[in-house]
């Protein structure tokens, strides 16, 4: 399944590339681009917009009409309506930035680009070959733990 998000969903854009979701994003797209990509590349459209989702809805599109109000309730939404898994996955994830699918490194390849605790404290690293950033499961992985739980538990009760 691929989606297209509009500029009022940054955030979930790259929580649902981290899931492994494509994940078609940009804050500068007007309502028609967005309309016209989700019909071209066969694209949901995600949108906090009423009167978009309405729009795309009338064009015959498969639109989703976002409206939790937290990170974690918005991803409960989507995992239940889209059966989308509250767990990331390494092997499937994509770059939270650019949307390509990250692919692991070799630590040893790193020396020099990560700072030196980073480089010295972890042993698993991905690096994403469009735009070269590079990841770890860092100390931030405790809140994106925390947050998928919550969707989790969120999910869980409807």
């Amino acid at each position: 399944m691929k989606f297209i998000a509009d500029g009022m969903l940054g955030k979930l854009a790259r929580w649902l590339r981290m899931l492994g979701q494509d994940v078609k994003y940009s804050n500068s797209f007007e309502d028609d681009k967005l309309i016209a990509i989700a019909q071209e590349e066969h694209r949901v459209l995600l949108t906090r917009d009423l009167e978009l989702y309405r729009r795309a809805i009338a064009k015959g599109l498969v639109a989703f009409y976002v409206e939790g109000q937290t990170e974690a309730a918005r991803l409960s939404e989507l995992a239940k309506r889209f059966n989308i898994p509250l767990a990331i996955d390494m092997t499937r994830s994509r770059c939270p930035k650019c949307n390509t699918k990250i692919q692991p490194v070799p630590k040893e390849a790193l020396v020099g680009k990560v700072e030196k605790n980073t480089f010295d404290y972890y042993e698993e690293f991905w690096r994403c070959p469009n735009c070269g950033n590079i990841y770890w499961q860092g100390a931030h992985w405790a809140r994106i733990r925390t947050t998928l739980e919550e969707a989790r538990k969120l999910k869980a009760q409807f």
